[in-house]
């Protein structure tokens, strides 16, 4: 069956191709700055955003994060941790940055985003534990920043997606700190790529198959196939105790059909859950919400999720 790709996935398209061409992570990383570039905007006049270092989970090791104030926000307010994708291989505080800053204008509230350790230099646990790490600091003190700790929210893209399933098993596991809601987008949720989606979208423009299966190579290295949940939260045995979930999935993405069967386990584990299906939207479409109205308002459906979830919606 052939689904036809939405207009506003045009520009991404153009842009992604010198990524599918890339041989090695170096070159990799060289293309997706430059299909970064493309849907990049500065973020309002009016809205404070500041780099800084948090305590990282080895001694000595700090991890840079960047947090966005919005112009009007509750005192306290909520706050919004964001994991950027890029196959736990590439992106950075500065790839993410519009995804980020708008998620702030947004939901109103303050989001903190986290520049995790990346493979293949850093392969797993290291970028989960990295973003745990993040979430015990603001939780720890957040109240010294303005950030109300009773509500604190995981939203991630891609690889990111993963990472805030994983981090909400282990705060779970590790008896806090309580996150409110999670978002999981276009998320890569297991190593064993078999599902029919991968199949039918192999060749997708937006993620194919093959770089897909480099990604986790990169990740996992010899631990392939994982059976360890917080690498591959899809294998999870018990996805019951974890706070409200948006799935947010394109219909033209390998991983599409991940995300349906991780909302159908979190439903049939008792978790609030939410599915949503972009329909003609490629992976990365959330980046195109600048281009056109549907992808906008695409973008606008997790923020409302949000908002609602940590009590500004």
């Amino acid at each position: 069956m052939v689904t036809e790709v939405h207009p506003e996935m045009t520009v991404l398209v153009e842009a992604k191709k010198a990524l599918h061409e890339a041989a090695t992570v170096d070159a990799q990383r060289q293309a997706f700055a430059r299909y970064i570039a493309v849907t990049q905007r500065p973020y309002p006049a009016d809205m404070q955003v500041e780099d800084l270092i948090f305590p990282g989970p080895e001694s000595g090791q700090g991890i840079p994060v960047r947090w966005y104030r919005p112009a009007v926000a509750p005192v306290p307010s909520p706050v919004v941790l964001y994991f950027h994708g890029g196959g736990f291989t590439l992106g950075d505080l500065d790839s993410s940055d519009t995804q980020a800053w708008g998620i702030a204008q947004q939901t109103g509230v303050h989001v903190i985003s986290v520049n995790y350790r990346l493979a293949p230099q850093h392969p797993f646990p290291a970028a989960p534990e990295d973003v745990f790490a993040v979430l015990k600091h603001v939780a720890a003190t957040g109240a010294s920043m303005g950030i109300d700790t009773d509500r604190i929210g995981t939203w991630g893209d891609s690889a990111g997606g993963c990472l805030s399933a994983a981090v909400c098993l282990m705060t779970r596991d590790r008896q806090g700190p309580s996150v409110s809601a999670q978002v999981v987008h276009t998320a890569c949720l297991t190593d064993e790529l078999g599902s029919a989606s991968y199949f039918e979208h192999a060749h997708s423009p937006g993620l194919d198959g093959a770089s897909m299966d480099g990604y986790w190579d990169n990740y996992l290295g010899d631990r392939r196939p994982s059976q360890e949940d917080y690498a591959t939260p899809l294998k999870a045995k018990d996805l019951s105790g974890l706070p409200p979930a948006l799935v947010h999935i394109a219909q033209i993405d390998p991983l599409a059909d991940d995300g349906r069967r991780y909302a159908q386990r979190l439903e049939k584990a008792g978790v609030e859950t939410r599915l949503r299906v972009a329909q003609g939207m490629i992976h990365g479409f959330l980046r195109a919400r600048h281009i056109g109205p549907v992808s906008a308002a695409e973008f606008d459906i997790p923020c409302r999720f949000m908002a609602e979830k940590l009590g500004v919606g």
